[in-house]
């Protein structure tokens, strides 16, 4: 009997992740920032920090084929031990931000859908801002991730919703400086304050379609 072979694994892991970050590195020199990367296997969470005029940001990068961003899945385990439910997903959530430190964001990477001739869609966000997001995700799918788009069924209506990731977290100059410098950017925005919901509404249906450190050679 010829020996089993192992079906090869989803492509996309690795090559993925190491795509992402070659991507967000780049991006971030193109809108003139010095960009250092991070090396070695006992690194921290982030993979980038990125400098300009004085101001810092660390960087973790995440990318994805599938439309979703496994943030947090990897604390169920010890989210259980700490709560004794088999599920506990807003502690897993909890967990999982707590791990950050300041001055720190993510950049979300998104390969689904996106031919080999353009770029990815990238979104910036603050761990917070993800938390929130996974959290009402969560309540909904039961699943302690990030979707970049996804539908639920409001029980009590029978209302459909299409929830979509803010616009406003598109990888533009003006988000990096929004997280670059928060307090200038409230004080800059102009009312009415711009909304961070995306929900479609529409009738029940099915028609919503030592960590080191090696500058990279990357400044603009």
């Amino acid at each position: 009997m010829p020996p089993q072979i192992a079906a090869p694994a989803k492509s996309g892991s690795w090559p993925i992740t190491v795509g992402g970050a070659g991507i967000a590195a780049a991006q971030f020199a193109r809108c003139g920032f010095d960009v250092m990367i991070q090396a070695g296997h006992d690194k921290p969470w982030y993979d980038l920090v990125v400098t300009k005029a004085g101001n810092l940001l660390k960087i973790g990068v995440k990318a994805s084929d599938d439309g979703r961003w496994r943030m947090a899945e990897s604390y169920l385990q010890r989210a259980a031990h700490f709560s004794g439910k088999t599920a506990d997903v807003h502690r897993a959530i909890g967990l999982w931000l707590d791990t950050h430190g300041e001055r720190t964001i993510y950049c979300l990477v998104q390969f689904k859908g996106v031919p080999l001739t353009q770029l990815p869609r990238i979104y910036l966000a603050t761990p917070a801002d993800i938390a929130r997001r996974m959290r009402d995700s969560a309540e909904r799918l039961g699943d302690p991730v990030l979707n970049e788009q996804y539908e639920w069924t409001a029980a009590d209506t029978g209302y459909t919703a299409n929830e979509v990731l803010p616009s406003s977290w598109l990888f533009s100059q003006e988000r990096i400086q929004e997280l670059l410098l928060p307090q200038s950017a409230q004080i800059m925005a102009m009312p009415p304050a711009r909304s961070h919901s995306s929900i479609e509404m529409s009738p029940n249906s099915s028609a919503l379609a030592g960590v080191g450190m090696r500058p990279a050679v990357l400044t603009a």
